[in-house]
C-alpha cells in the first residue's frame, strides 16, 4: 500500500486573463479563468483531509473497479491476467479506510468482492481478500457497458462519502446494449460519481470510452499493450486518492442583455461544458467540474454583450466556484473572477489578441482538426484527411503540443510543420491511430 499523509483542505483561487477592449459596437468577450487548489493533497499521492471524514470514521471516499470479464478478454489469455494484476495494483494503492468493490463487467455486471451490495473498507485484510477474489476471475459472455455503471452507480450511492469515483476497463464494443441505452445510463449516472476510462488492445471503440469519460468527469485512454494496465490503472488510482472536494461547479453570472455563447475547459483537455449548464438563480448557471486535489486547470469563457459607445464599460461576467450542500443550497469556495468589457477608440488596444485566449482557441481548433481528419480518413476522403491533419500538425508546431506532434508524425508524414504540409500514410498501425483519436483534446497549458 502506498505510504500516505495528512493534508490540509486545498484553497481555491482564479486568474482571469482577457483583452477587455473592444471596438465601438464590438460585442464578443473571451477569457480564460484559470482555477487553481492549492495547499492540499498532491495529485499523485493521496490525502487525509479532515474534511474527508465522516463522523470520524475515516476518508471520506469509495471507489468502484469495473473490469472487462467479456470473451474477448480471453484473447490473448495474457490479457485477463493483466487486468486481475492491474486491478490487484489499484487496490493496493488505496488509502486505509476507503471504501471499494469491484465489479466484473460481460453483458450482465456481477459483484466480485466484497458482494451483497456491499463496499469494503480498505486495510491489509480485505486487501488481501480482493486479491484473492480476483483470482476467481474469468473471460465469458458479452458487452454491455451501461450495466456495470448501473451497478457502480447503486453501489457508491450507498455510502455516505464525499468522493465517489469509478475505474472501467474494456477491450471491446459495447454490442449488448444499444448506444440509447448506454447514452440513458451515462445521463442517469451523471453528477453522482466520476469515473476514468480505459480501452486495452485495439478492439475496442473510442467514442464509446471518450463519452463515458466525458460524461462522467473523468479521463480517457489507451493502454494499447496490456502489461502497461497495472501502472496506469496504479496511477489513475493514485490520482483518485489526491481528489479532496468532489462536486465543485464554475458559477458564471452575466448581466441583463448578456449572453453565454460558451463555457469550455480548455486544460489539460478540451471539454465542451454549455451542455451542462444548470440554472443557479438568476441569470446565473452552474458549469460541473467534477472532483479536484492539487491542481490547475483553465477555462475558456465567451459572453456576447449589448453593443456600447466608446468610453463606455460594464461587468460582462462574474464567475465564482461553488459546492453543494445539504438542503439544496451551495457554498462558495472563495474564488472569484471578474471578466470586463471597456469600449475604446484605440484601434491597437481593441484587436489585441490576448495571448492565452489565442492559445487555448488554437488548442480547441487543434482537438477538432484531429477528430475531423481521422474521421475522414475512415470515410475514405484522403484529400480532406490531408488536409485537416496537415491542419493539426500546423497548430501543434506552432502550439509547442510536442506530445500531439509525436501522435500525428505516425499516421502523417510530416513534410513541413510550419506549413501544415503532410502526406498521409499508406500504413498506419492501428493502435497509433486509435493512441492519437483518444488523447486528441490533450492540451499543452500556455505560457504566462
Amino acid at each position: 500500500m502506498a505510504n500516505f499523509s495528512k493534508s490540509s483542505v486545498p484553497l481555491f483561487s482564479m486568474d482571469v486573463y482577457q483583452n477587455e477592449y473592444l471596438p465601438e459596437g464590438g460585442r464578443e468577450v473571451d477569457a480564460i479563468i484559470t482555477v487553481t487548489a492549492t495547499g492540499g493533497g498532491t495529485v499523485g499521492s493521496a490525502v487525509t483531509a479532515p474534511h474527508l471524514y465522516t463522523s470520524g470514521q475515516g476518508p471520506s471516499a469509495a471507489v468502484v473497479v469495473m473490469v472487462d470479464c467479456s470473451g474477448s478478454m480471453d484473447y490473448p489469455p495474457a490479457k485477463m491476467r493483466n487486468a486481475r494484476e492491474a486491478t490487484a495494483a489499484a487496490i493496493d494503492t488505496l488509502r486505509d479506510g476507503v471504501r471499494f468493490a469491484v465489479v466484473a463487467g460481460t453483458h450482465v455486471a456481477t459483484e466480485v468482492y466484497p458482494g451483497g451490495g456491499r463496499l469494503a473498507v480498505a486495510d491489509a485484510t480485505t486487501r488481501d481478500q480482493a486479491r484473492t477474489a480476483l483470482r476467481r476471475l474469468g473471460a465469458g459472455g458479452g458487452t454491455a457497458i451501461g450495466t456495470w455503471l448501473r451497478l457502480a452507480d447503486r453501489l457508491l450511492a450507498s455510502q455516505d462519502v464525499a468522493i465517489r469515483h469509478g475505474i472501467l476497463l474494456t477491450d471491446g464494443r459495447n454490442e449488448h446494449e444499444s448506444p440509447d441505452d448506454l447514452r440513458a445510463t451515462l445521463d442517469a449516472c451523471a453528477g453522482r460519481f466520476t469515473c476514468d476510462a480505459r480501452g486495452v488492445g485495439t478492439d475496442w471503440e473510442v467514442k464509446e470510452v471518450t463519452g463515458i469519460a466525458s460524461a462522467l468527469l473523468g479521463t480517457a485512454d489507451i493502454v494499447a499493450d496490456p502489461a502497461g494496465l497495472a501502472a496506469d490503472f496504479t496511477r489513475m488510482m493514485e490520482t483518485a486518492m489526491g481528489k479532496e472536494v468532489a462536486d465543485v461547479a464554475l458559477r458564471v453570472w452575466t448581466p441583463v442583455g448578456a449572453t453565454i455563447k460558451f463555457v469550455k475547459q480548455v486544460a489539460p483537455t478540451v471539454e465542451e461544458l454549455g451542455d451542462r449548464r444548470s440554472e443557479a438563480g438568476p441569470r446565473a448557471g452552474d458549469y460541473p467540474t467534477g472532483s479536484w486535489g492539487d491542481e490547475s486547470r483553465d477555462y475558456h469563457l465567451c459572453v456576447e454583450v449589448p453593443s456600447a459607445n466608446i468610453g463606455q464599460e460594464m461587468l460582462a461576467a462574474r464567475v465564482s466556484l461553488v459546492v453543494p450542500e445539504p438542503g439544496g443550497s451551495s457554498r462558495n469556495l472563495g474564488a472569484q473572477g471578474l471578466v470586463r468589457a471597456v469600449w475604446t477608440d484605440d484601434m491597437a488596444a481593441s484587436t489585441s489578441i490576448n495571448p492565452q485566449v489565442a492559445h487555448y482557441t488554437g488548442q480547441a481548433e487543434l482537438a477538432r482538426a484531429i477528430q475531423q481528419g481521422l474521421d475522414l480518413r475512415k470515410a475514405g476522403d484522403f484529400d480532406g484527411a490531408t488536409t485537416k491533419l496537415g491542419r493539426a500538425v500546423q497548430l501543434a508546431n506552432a502550439s509547442g503540443n510536442a506530445d500531439t506532434a509525436k501522435l500525428l508524425a505516425k499516421v502523417v508524414d510530416v513534410v513541413d510543420a510550419a506549413t501544415g504540409t503532410v502526406r498521409l500514410k499508406t500504413k498506419v498501425e492501428e493502435a497509433d491511430e486509435m493512441t492519437l483519436e483518444t488523447r486528441s483534446t490533450k492540451t499543452v497549458r500556455v505560457k504566462k
